[in-house]
């Protein structure tokens, strides 16, 4: 078992940071936040050509298969930069179209998926992980929905509500109505497949946010000074930091080992830790920036607002507990 990431893979991960790192990612985030989404499917179509999205396809339909380290690197790198949209659900699609094994519908979603040409997102009832809410349905070209009773539909997106971070739009899909694609024991064990994934994609995400938050709360304090002297050069502030760095350092072999076993067990277990480590690491930033840390105007908000929503999607902390308890059954 590999424990550390190939050349291969770390190149992939220095490439998207650097695109995203040129990207202006924090002014697509507003603009996402206030409806107007052409920045963020202008950015999608420019992730695509590295061959992120095709991660989570088969090769028959021009993916490169279904490669969770490889993905899991590359959410990484979309949480660090901000990346807004349905990103998380988009590649759980992908994976729910693969699983299902239906040739005809995946022919009719994955190549679009995996060019970039469009955003999916995704309801999966709550035994899988996911929950009643779908994300930015408004912006997605496709919204769809497993429910309780097995079937996957196509579903119409809802109102659209408020939420803790205004780039994470989530609307109801309806309950009832819109074309059925597939239903019976395939849908409800892919969606517990697929349920698995998109939890493993965002705490990828979280480790990433808590990365950012962390980077970005060093640099401040060490321009920030208080006494004649950076607020950096005191120790309080040097063991909250460190305490931030020791749970980031923690999470990332555990979101590794998910990666590579995506494993129901290690998957929560990952979750969690990189749940609560990208939670700890906005609560150091907020408390260490002080009153500016509040501010909209200040880029550190984008991050902040994301740690607690994506801390609690596609598993809580709770259930991601309930799932590391839970005694394995034999065979």
């Amino acid at each position: 078992m590999r424990f550390l990431p190939t050349d291969e893979q770390s190149d992939f991960a220095r490439t998207l940071r650097s695109l995203l790192g040129s990207a202006q990612v924090p002014a697509v985030v507003r603009a996402w936040s206030d409806g107007e989404h052409g920045p963020g499917h202008e950015l999608r179509s420019r992730l695509a050509a590295t061959g992120l999205f095709a991660l989570a396809a088969p090769e028959a339909y021009e993916g490169a298969g279904l490669l969770a380290p490889e993905l899991s690197l590359g959410f990484v790198e979309l949480g660090r930069a901000g990346m807004p949209g349905p990103v998380v659900e988009s590649a759980a699609v992908s994976v729910l179209l693969s699983e299902l094994g239906d040739e005809a519908l995946a022919k009719r979603f994955l190549p679009g998926l995996v060019a970039g040409e469009a955003w999916a997102t995704l309801t999966l009832p709550g035994g899988s992980g996911g929950g009643p809410y779908a994300l930015d349905a408004d912006a997605a070209a496709h919204c769809f929905a497993v429910s309780d009773a097995g079937e996957l539909r196509l579903a119409a997106p809802g109102e659209v509500l408020r939420s803790t971070d205004p780039a994470r739009r989530l609307s109801r899909p309806a309950a009832a109505g819109g074309e059925l694609l597939a239903a019976g024991p395939a849908v409800t064990r892919a969606a517990a497949v697929t349920g698995r994934w998109a939890r493993l994609l965002t705490a990828a995400q979280c480790l990433g946010v808590g990365e950012a938050l962390l980077a970005r709360t060093v640099g401040y304090v060490k321009q920030r000074t208080q006494f004649g002297a950076p607020i950096g050069s005191f120790q309080a502030v040097k063991h909250r930091l460190a305490d931030t760095l020791l749970a980031l350092e923690f999470a990332r072999p555990l979101l590794w080992a998910a990666a590579l076993s995506t494993a129901p067990g290690d998957v929560a277990a990952a979750k969690l830790r990189c749940g609560e480590a990208a939670y700890r690491a906005a609560m150091t930033a907020l408390r260490l920036h002080g009153a500016v840390g509040y501010t909209e105007e200040l880029d550190l908000s984008l991050w902040l607002r994301k740690a607690r929503p994506l801390r609690d999607a596609w598993g809580t902390p709770s259930a991601c507990r309930a799932e590391v308890l839970r005694p394995v059954t034999p065979g």
